[in-house]
This record gives C-alpha cells, sequence and structure tokens, in this order.
C-alpha cells in the first residue's frame, strides 16, 4: 500500500499519490450556477493531503442535460469565472483539479427545462420515476456535441488541469452505445460509436492540452439495458487510439441499476472484481477502480491481484476527510470509515437536499472555533447525539462529563449494524464511540442521571440525549404473548422462540427483523398498518431489502394489516378493511416505532442553569439527525 502515496505519472502531468477524488453531486451551489463557500469550504476539506486528482461534481455540457438544480454549470456566461474558485481552492492545497462533463440524456431532470428528456431513442429511465425522454433531433446532437467542446475550452480557461468524460453508468453517451437503448436509423444509429468519438473529439479539441480521462461501467449490471461487450470492448479500443490518459472504471447505470451504480455496501464485491479484471485484460491504459474502496484490506488485494493503477474516493473521504494522512501515518485506528449506507448522503440528495453524511456533521463546513465562555456540560445518554455533543463540546473548550445509563456507548446505533447489509456500518459506530471517549471529556457507564447526580456535579449546561424508547401499541391479549421489543431483539435479552414469529410494524427496522429471521429459519410474519412497507428506508437500501426477502418463502409481508387483539389459538388482524384470522405466534416481536424517552424530571430540570434537549430524546428521528444535533448544539454554545 505504500507504492499508493508514491508519486505518479499520468500522461503529462505528475501526480503526488494514485488516489482520485471522483466527481460526487453535493448540491452545495447556487441555482444561478454560481459557487458558494460551502463548495470551495468542501473542496479544500478533500484536497487538503488528500487524493493527487480531485474531480469536481458533474457539470453538464448544455443545460438540458442537468440532474439537479443546484448542479455546477458550464454553459453560462461567467461559468468559467464561478469554476475557477473551486479550481484555485484545490492548487491551493496543491493538488490537481478535474472537471467532469456530462450529459444525462434520459436520466436528466425535466423540471429544470419543463420539458421531456432527451435521448438517443424513446426510453424510460426507472429511477427518474418512470419519466419517458422524448428523441434527439439530429440538429440537437450536433449542438450537444459543440457543447462538449465549448465545456473544455472553459475547463481550461478556469484552471483545470484535467477533464474527464462520462461515458458510461447509463447516461447520454452509454445510451447512444447501447444496441438495446439506441435504435436510431441515421448515422448515430448505424455506428452506435459515433456519438462517443465525436464527443471526446470535440472535447479534447476545446482543450488540447490537457490531460482526459474516460469514466465508464465496468459492467452496467442492467442485461436488458446495458451496453454489449463487444462496443465496451471498442470504447477501450478508441480510448487507446484518442490519446485518453486513463479510464475510470466504476459500476452499474444511473436508470436501470442504481444500486450497483452508487456501490450500496451490501452487495457483493466479485462482480466488480470481474469486471476490472475484464478491463485490464483488454486495454494498456492506466485505470482507477472506484467504489466502496474505502478499507485499506480492500485496496491491498485490488493492487496486488492487478486490478486498478490508481483507487478512487468517495463517500470514504466525505466520512473522513483526513483519511489519506491518517493512512500514511499508520493511525488506522483513528479513521472514521464510511458504512456505505447511503443515508446521509444519496438519501438527502434524492430528497432534494444537500449532500451529508451520518459520521460527519462537519462536511463543507468551516471548523468550530474555540469558546470564549467554557462551560461545565453534563450529557446524558451516550447514544449518537449524546456522543456527537461531548466531541464538539469538548472540542470547543467546554469541561464536558458524558453519562450513560448502560455499560456501552452507541445507543441505537450500537444495535442498526446488526441489520443483514449493514455490517460495514459497526466501523462507523467504533469511529464515534472513539470520538467521544477520546475528546477528553469524562465517561460515566453504568450511571444514571437524576438530580443527586446532577446536584454533585454542579453542571452549567445539562445535554439531554436519551434517546428514544419502543412505542408499545395497545392491542387486547398483547400482555399474554411472549413479546420483544426492538432493542431486546437486538441486543439478545430475549430468545426468539420456536419458529413462528410475528413482526408488529414493517417499517425500516421491522422489516430488517423480518429479513434477519427468515434467514435464520423462522417462519415470519411482517404486518404494517399503511403502506409502504419499509417506509422511511433509503431507497436503494429498501428496494435490495425486498428483493431479498421476496425470494424467502418463509417470510410474509402484509401491508395496510393491523393486528387487532390476540386470543390463545388465533391473532385477529384487520387488511384493507376486512377482518381475518392468523394462526397464534409463539413470538411476537415489536417494532411499531419509537418514542421519545421521558423528559428530565422537574427536580433535575430546576438544579441546573440550562437544559438542552437533543437527538431523538427531542423528537425520534435518524442517526443523521442525532449526530448534527451534537454538533450543531457545539455551535450555539
Amino acid at each position: 500500500m505504500n507504492r499508493m502515496f508514491e508519486p505518479y505519472a499520468l500522461g503529462n502531468v505528475r501526480l503526488a499519490n494514485r488516489f482520485v477524488f471522483p466527481p460526487i453531486k453535493l448540491g452545495y451551489g447556487n441555482t444561478d450556477g454560481s459557487v458558494t463557500d460551502r463548495q470551495l469550504i468542501f473542496y479544500r476539506q478533500i484536497a487538503r493531503q488528500g487524493p493527487a486528482v480531485v474531480i469536481v461534481e458533474p457539470v453538464s455540457v448544455t443545460a438540458d442535460g442537468r440532474e439537479h438544480p443546484k448542479q455546477p454549470c458550464i454553459h453560462l456566461d461567467g461559468s468559467e469565472r464561478e469554476l475557477k474558485k473551486i479550481a484555485d481552492v484545490i492548487h491551493e492545497e496543491d493538488r490537481l483539479a478535474c472537471l467532469h462533463l456530462n450529459h444525462a440524456g434520459a436520466a436528466a431532470n425535466p423540471t429544470l427545462t419543463g420539458k421531456a428528456p432527451k435521448a438517443p431513442s424513446v426510453m424510460t429511465c426507472i429511477a427518474r420515476e418512470g419519466r419517458v425522454s422524448a428523441v434527439l433531433e439530429e440538429e440537437e446532437i450536433e449542438v450537444t456535441l459543440a457543447g462538449y467542446q465549448t465545456a473544455a475550452q472553459k475547463a481550461a480557461a478556469a484552471g483545470f488541469d484535467m477533464i474527464e468524460i462520462q461515458a458510461g453508468h447509463g447516461y447520454l453517451v452509454s445510451q447512444f452505445l447501447s444496441e438495446r437503448l439506441n435504435h436510431r436509423e441515421d448515422r448515430f444509429g448505424k455506428d452506435r460509436m459515433l456519438f462517443a468519438r465525436e464527443a471526446v473529439a470535440r472535447a479534447m479539441k476545446g482543450a488540447p492540452g490537457l490531460p482526459c480521462m474516460l469514466r465508464i461501467s465496468g459492467d452496467e449490471m442492467a442485461p436488458e439495458f446495458s451496453v454489449g461487450v463487444e462496443t465496451r470492448l471498442s470504447l477501450l479500443e478508441f480510448a487507446e487510439e484518442a490519446g485518453i490518459c486513463a479510464v475510470h472504471v466504476g459500476m452499474g447505470n444511473a436508470c436501470f441499476s442504481p444500486p450497483w451504480y452508487f456501490h450500496h455496501g451490501s452487495l457483493p464485491e466479485k462482480p466488480q472484481n470481474d469486471a476490472l479484471a475484464w478491463i485490464r485484460e483488454q486495454t494498456f491504459l492506466p485505470t482507477v477502480a472506484a467504489g466502496r474502496m474505502g478499507r485499506r484490506k480492500r485496496i491491498q488485494q485490488v493492487i496486488d491481484e492487478g486490478l486498478a493503477d490508481m483507487i478512487a474516493l468517495g463517500r470514504p473521504l466525505i466520512a473522513d476527510p483526513d483519511l489519506l494522512a491518517k493512512w500514511r501515518a499508520e493511525k488506522d485506528d483513528e479513521v472514521r470509515y464510511c458504512g456505505y449506507c447511503l443515508q446521509g448522503c444519496l438519501h438527502r440528495m434524492k430528497s432534494g437536499q444537500f449532500l451529508g453524511c451520518n459520521l460527519n456533521p462537519e462536511v463543507g463546513l468551516a471548523p468550530l472555533s474555540e469558546t470564549d465562555r467554557a462551560l461545565s456540560v453534563l450529557v446524558a445518554g451516550g447514544g449518537p447525539a449524546g456522543m456527537s455533543a461531548a466531541f464538539y463540546l469538548s472540542r470547543r473548550g467546554h469541561s464536558v462529563t458524558l453519562a450513560e445509563q448502560s455499560n456501552r456507548l452507541g445507543g441505537q446505533f450500537a444495535l442498526a449494524w446488526q441489520a443483514p447489509g449493514k455490517e460495514q456500518m459497526k466501523d462507523g459506530l467504533e469511529a464515534l464511540v472513539r470520538s467521544a471517549t477520546t475528546c477528553g471529556a469524562a465517561v460515566s457507564l453504568s450511571t444514571r442521571v437524576d438530580s443527586d447526580y446532577v446536584r454533585s456535579l454542579r453542571p452549567d449546561l445539562l445535554v439531554w440525549a436519551t434517546g428514544a424508547v419502543s412505542n408499545i401499541p395497545k392491542i387486547p391479549g398483547l400482555e399474554d404473548q411472549h413479546t420483544l421489543t426492538v432493542e431486546a431483539f437486538f441486543k439478545g435479552e430475549k430468545e426468539v422462540r420456536a419458529r413462528r414469529v410475528l413482526v408488529i410494524g414493517a417499517g425500516r427496522t421491522g422489516l430488517e427483523i423480518a429479513e434477519k429471521l427468515g434467514k435464520e429459519g423462522f417462519e415470519v410474519v411482517a404486518t404494517k398498518r399503511t403502506d409502504p412497507i419499509g417506509s422511511m428506508m433509503e431507497a436503494i437500501t429498501r428496494k435490495l431489502l425486498l428483493m431479498r426477502v421476496d425470494k424467502m418463502k418463509n417470510v410474509t409481508l402484509m401491508p395496510h394489516t393491523t393486528v387487532k387483539a390476540f386470543f390463545p389459538d388465533k391473532v385477529e388482524i384487520e387488511q384493507d378493511g376486512a377482518s381475518k384470522f392468523l394462526d397464534p405466534f409463539e413470538t411476537v416481536v415489536i417494532a411499531s416505532g419509537m418514542v421519545s424517552a421521558a423528559q428530565p424530571a422537574e427536580e433535575i430540570a430546576g438544579t441546573v442553569k440550562e437544559v438542552e434537549i437533543i437527538g431523538d430524546a427531542r423528537e425520534v428521528g435518524d442517526i443523521f439527525s442525532a449526530t448534527h444535533a451534537g454538533y450543531e448544539l457545539a455551535q450555539r454554545h
């Protein structure tokens, strides 16, 4: 792994190391295309002692190819002036700036133009809520190709050191390449490579002095829509002939296989390894491996097996911008590892918000300053909100005591990673625990925060972060059942009896429990009063989980179903307004949501000057809202 930190020659440029930051949509910009302070702070965080090449988030070569309203622009007057601000920040950290050129085609966002997205032929982008595209006319194709040249010219004018052209992942170039999507009868259909060749040629003509990378999908993982093997081989041969300096290899298709495009943490590694190996066999060009590369062991495997020359790190650097510096100093135990859950990043972007991170509330924000009024602070509760508050308040210079009633820190986060497909989230939990226990705060486990304890410490500020508890529904006969709450289930405090289990509440956690029990061989019925099943889950996580559960014959999901009563020999339910009965269950798991834990008693609140209630104790949310609540509290004090 040490050679990954050595200088590396790529085309006519010299890289400080073999790491690349890939193009990741941020949502930090202004809708008029102007660059914000948060964008500049973000790219400075990434570039400082970071990857040799920082590829800026995608820009569309024409206005009709954009994906979201806060995407940086290259097509507007003054675009190069705005983008130069980003390039300058990256250069100030002694790193190379690369601009990623794209047109989303059928994956473009029609709400930005008020028109249907344009593609080579009529097609439906499933990930865009099934919107049907209109066909690009030849005159429009020429305008788009001209956009590649103009965009490259502006990239050079803005001071970028490199450009990258998106030719994969189901975007416009890939749509032209695909024999399954491109049904044109003109020259762009008879020669499906034509658009790709022209786009690359125009871009390289626009910026003749800049090295050009080509971004592709190693495998689009969507057999009915993917670019065929022969076409992919032709693309790689063309890349060599055209003078492309490196091939940046991701996976998936933005329209038809988003889980692979976004590299969800539950997916197997073998298809990616196979794709990288195939590309390595087909081309002598240097390759960049992208997707879930945020573990030293994984990188070592890719390098040892000769699968790539360089490594792209995106979400791992969002979770911990100092990742490379820590690896280089062999301080692996200090790294805040991304769990590839997509919850704080992709889930927020798809909801129209800006990019965030469950583990790093500071992404894109200036560092917290030291307080000019140090307080004595007691934080009650060692879950994500409490640990975050203890860490950031300590870093600001306050004297903090973190008290947790149980014998370990973590709260709900200590349970979340146990769900199938979430195992890598455990590393993030350990990072939060480590930050809370090494920040200088006094940590007191197995400690109940009552009025006597508060009086003994006499804090200036009490932070109440005691989390949430299971909501127990009032169902006749429930008290006679063998029941487990979500907490008891994941902690293993009570056994799951026999083989037949009812899960009340097939939301996020209930659905995860149903899958886990199904894998263990139990017969499971999971009910939910409303639809959809697995609501509040990140969309890709939910889709993958439902696909896995659908293959389990021993798991039955029942939306629009309310459990009405338990009897010794049956269970009464109401489904879609009709009364029905189920056979009895040996175990009932209660996953019908959470409610905030009890607020601080009057005698506790009356002993301190100020009380702040944060996290689930204030309003039940998720890990993202909990960790950010602790950070935002520190901002205020």
